[in-house]
């Protein structure tokens, strides 16, 4: 009813293709990202600014505390980088709105 506002939706690697074993994660990721191409159609127009980010890696937690340390720096997604991503897309100028952004940390070769 503003004509404004912002839908963020949080996908993954699978919203793009499919992997061995992560068939029922595909499906579902798969499906968001549609929505989100939908909706951002559908609504738009109307104000409202939708974007899917794809999470690409994992993320810094206790979960991965294990394998940040065979990791370089930067080898794990940052919480707090994300969330910077995530304020810059519902900051964005009406006139460059960003649908899809995919996030991913640096990994050299190992």
């Amino acid at each position: 009813s503003r004509g404004s506002g912002t839908i963020i939706f949080t996908g993954a690697t699978a919203s793009l293709r499919g992997g061995a074993g992560f068939a029922n994660l595909a499906v579902g990721k798969a499906g968001l990202r549609a929505l989100a191409q939908s909706m951002a159609r559908e609504l738009g127009p109307e104000g409202l600014h939708i974007g899917h980010v794809i999470i690409d890696g994992q993320i810094q937690s206790e979960r991965y505390a294990e394998l940040a340390r065979s990791r370089p720096q930067d080898g794990l997604l940052d919480p707090d980088a994300i969330a910077t991503n995530y304020l810059h897309l519902h900051r964005q100028a009406r006139s460059a709105w960003t649908l899809e952004l995919d996030l991913r940390p640096w990994v050299e070769k190992f």
